[in-house]
């Protein structure tokens, strides 16, 4: 079944039920996924990846966080452990018509959900790469420093430890930073809780219509981040944004910031599958220079 037999044994006395078949599923880039399906005909989604200690600890407490504000659904957590993630199995269906809008509403209704400070109780993972959410001292209420030490100098650091940046970019990016404030002066609310990594691959549609949120890369932010990774790759539907503009209106220019917070997340690719993003972040750092 290519499950390890530890992986197994811990699973089968946790739910008391024999898993009889695992298939196999796509489940990104980062770890194995599998349907399982035990001798009673329960069926459970495992992620599974070796050597990876805390990823899988990290999303389900993120999971966590976001099912504590009951606007989205997401996949319960049945167990945790460093090696695997073992979820609620949520059966797909079609998108009904009203889908995106209903889909921005809820969102927007989760942005809703705050806290004190800028951050997380724990650092966690952007897809494979660490995503550092613990906060200190003035930026923990300071978005624009937050952003600039959690976010974009993490992955910076990364880029020259990877040998992917050129004098140029590393210019052009120090002039960006000292802008930073700049930019974001004018877009100040209190902390949201944010997926983290919403792009099209990250939310599925239940078999009631629903929206549900997966692989959270989660923390404590300025929303308009969440809402600017949705439009890196695309497959949010026009009525996503519309709804949610009217659940919760954006600050005046946010369309200004957008790139800014794209950013971040071209970064993270540009360090995790290299130079082929190197384009792209110029172009976004063109924007405000």
């Amino acid at each position: 079944m290519n499950i390890s037999a530890d992986n197994q044994q811990q699973i089968e006395n946790f739910i008391n039920e024999t898993i009889t078949s695992a298939q196999s599923v796509s489940g990104g880039c980062i770890a194995d996924a599998k349907i399982i399906t035990t001798k009673s005909g329960i069926r459970f989604f495992l992620k599974t990846k070796s050597g990876h200690n805390g990823m899988f600890l990290n999303e389900a407490h993120g999971l966590h966080e976001l099912a504590l504000a009951q606007c989205i659904k997401v996949p319960k957590v049945v167990l945790a452990d460093k090696n695997f993630l073992l979820l609620e199995f949520i059966e797909q269906g079609s998108k009904p018509e009203n889908f995106f809008w209903e889909f921005g509403a809820s969102f927007a209704r989760m942005h809703r959900f705050s806290s004190e400070y800028y951050g997380f109780y724990e650092d966690n993972f952007i897809g494979s790469t660490p995503q550092y959410n613990v906060a200190e001292g003035i930026e923990r209420t300071n978005w624009a420093i937050f952003y600039t030490n959690k976010r974009l100098l993490p992955q910076i650091n990364l880029a020259k430890q990877n040998g992917l940046l050129s004098k140029g970019l590393n210019n052009k990016l120090q002039q960006l930073l000292d802008k930073i404030p700049e930019i974001l002066a004018d877009s100040i609310e209190e902390p949201s809780l944010l997926h983290g990594d919403l792009w099209g691959g990250n939310f599925l549609c239940d078999s009631k219509g629903k929206a549900v949120l997966i692989d959270p890369a989660v923390y404590y932010g300025h929303r308009e981040a969440d809402l600017a990774m949705t439009k890196m790759f695309g497959g949010f539907s026009p009525e996503f944004y519309k709804s949610y503009q009217q659940h919760f209106p954006l600050a005046p220019q946010w369309e200004y910031r957008e790139n800014l917070y794209l950013l971040y997340h071209q970064l993270n690719h540009l360090n995790l599958f290299g130079s082929s993003y190197l384009e792209g972040a110029f172009r976004l750092i063109d924007s405000y220079l």
